[in-house]
């Protein structure tokens, strides 16, 4: 564990580093994202200005929803999003050949290698948008709300994880150019919708087979509706099942992975 911790230490070094030789595409992301952060925030004031409840949620309850997806979404972007633009190319030229051989996991590797540096500011401005929201929450919480709320935002971005890599993977047979990317930007959106607005088939899609509501909604539902096992155990236990998922079809993928040598 100590080995890979410091290897990650380097892995960040070397990603600050690349991005200061690229200052304006470093910048350029950050105000990308701060346009998003806005336009996230804003699309949902501007319904608040028409109705005061959405889903049975005030509009001070919603934006606990809207910080929580998009602090997930800084994070995956942070620490997953290089990697995951990059594995396809990987597996279809044979590169992946030269992280095979190193004595460490190629998962651990291809999936934390490239540390977002001018996302990581951005990260931090979603963190400060989180807090100031839970600042100004008008409503009782106790602590074990907010640590728990903590907890599944980062089983939220493990989740994303595994599912853009499920996206991804199909690659080691199809040998496409992204894999079902474009799929999973397409119905990714439904991560920042509150999962109420959903039902019937809608809502067993996006809380079972491709959880996507389950990623923020959930989250932020056991906090501004407190804590149920239920709930809880839902998003922990398809979480856990989408981690075995995805560990198997990587494993196979490797096994049928034809190098740039064969």
């Amino acid at each position: 564990m100590r080995r890979y911790f410091r290897l990650y230490l380097h892995f960040l070094q070397f990603s600050f580093s690349k991005a200061m030789e690229f200052r304006l595409d470093f910048f350029f992301k950050i105000f990308m994202d701060i346009a998003y952060y806005s336009v996230n925030i804003l699309f949902f004031k501007v319904i608040f200005l028409h109705t005061p409840l959405l889903g049975g949620w005030s509009q001070e309850q919603m934006m606990i929803f809207v910080s929580t997806y998009i602090l997930i979404d800084a994070i995956c972007m942070t620490v997953f999003s290089t990697n995951m633009w990059w594995l396809p190319y990987h597996i279809n030229r044979g590169d992946l050949d030269y992280h095979l051989i190193r004595p460490i996991s190629p998962l651990f590797f291809l999936s934390l290698k490239e540390f977002s540096a001018n996302s990581f500011v951005n990260l931090l401005m979603a963190l400060a948008i989180f807090t100031y929201t839970i600042s100004n929450y008008p409503y009782s919480y106790e602590a074990f709300d907010l640590i728990l709320l903590a907890g599944l935002i980062l089983n939220g971005a493990l989740l994303y994880y595994c599912c853009q890599m499920l996206m991804i993977l199909p690659v080691f047979w199809t040998q496409s150019a992204r894999g079902f990317m474009d799929l999973f930007y397409s119905i990714g959106i439904a991560m920042e919708r509150p999962d109420k607005i959903f039902t019937g088939w809608r809502r067993f899609i996006f809380t079972f087979i491709v959880p996507f509501s389950l990623i923020a909604s959930f989250p932020a539902k056991l906090f501004i509706e407190k804590f149920n096992w239920p709930t809880f155990l839902h998003v922990i236990g398809v979480s856990g099942l989408f981690w075995m998922i995805m560990l198997s079809i990587w494993k196979k993928g490797l096994k049928t992975y034809s190098s740039a040598s064969s």
